[in-house]
């Protein structure tokens, strides 16, 4: 049997049950041997008996004894043979039941890690889209600081250019407040986005963090499971 073959739980049932029948199998037909055997000499016993001698009679009851004390041995052996082979079906059962919780844990781990790998990568990504979005407001921000001084150096000319254009000026300082507005708004909503951003890494971090442990703990795990099947491999050849 290959080691493969011999971990597979269905293949081990079949092993113990084999094992079994043959031992019947095997204390039957020694059973009928000796029976078969005591009742030919108590046969031929029984045929002898008028003419053996007495030297002769006790020669087979002789003969019967020890056939009776060697039966009697076969016996005790038998069943001391299948008191050793329960108590390995029952440390058999033991491994196996040991190797399942093992595997039931590797799994529950396992599955508990792509769990968290599933979620920091929806974090990643969420962190990689504020990233492009905090840049692309920084990019506003900025056109927005180019404008505004492009506003003020026009309000500037204005004003030098003539006192006349009151209408102008008050349009342009109009724009001008309403772009100073935009502006603060949009600070206020970068300050925001940073505070998430930051907020979005060290949950990140943490999910890292646990991903480290679980991996710890599956690489820990996996070796038990290793080295109970190694032990059961070694009570099945034992």
């Amino acid at each position: 049997l290959s080691v493969a073959s011999v971990e597979d739980p269905v293949v081990m049932s079949k092993i113990r049950q084999n094992l079994r029948e043959k031992h019947a199998r095997h204390i039957a037909d020694l059973r009928a041997y000796y029976d078969s055997e005591i009742q030919s000499l108590k046969q031929q016993l029984e045929s002898s008996h008028r003419t053996a001698a007495a030297e002769d009679l006790r020669k087979i009851n002789q003969s019967l004894a020890d056939r009776d004390c060697c039966n009697l041995y076969v016996l005790n052996r038998c069943d001391q043979l299948d008191a050793d082979l329960n108590e390995a079906s029952a440390r058999i059962k033991a491994l196996e039941n040991k190797n399942n919780l093992l595997e039931k844990q590797v799994a529950d781990w396992r599955e508990r890690f792509y769990t968290i790998s599933d979620n920091s990568k929806v974090l990643q990504e969420r962190l990689e889209e504020m990233r492009t979005t905090h840049k692309e407001k920084d990019n506003t921000i900025s056109r927005l600081k180019s404008r505004l001084r492009e506003l003020e150096e026009a309000f500037e000319k204005a004003y030098k250019l003539s006192d006349n254009k009151n209408t102008r000026l008050q349009e342009e300082n109009r724009m001008f407040q309403n772009l100073l507005g935009e502006y603060e708004s949009l600070g206020k909503e970068h300050e925001r986005v940073k505070d998430t951003l930051n907020t979005t890494e060290n949950k990140l971090l943490d999910a890292n963090t646990e991903i480290s442990d679980l991996k710890r703990t599956i690489l820990k795990l996996e070796a038990q499971l290793k080295q109970v099947e190694h032990e059961n491999a070694l009570k099945l050849r034992h």
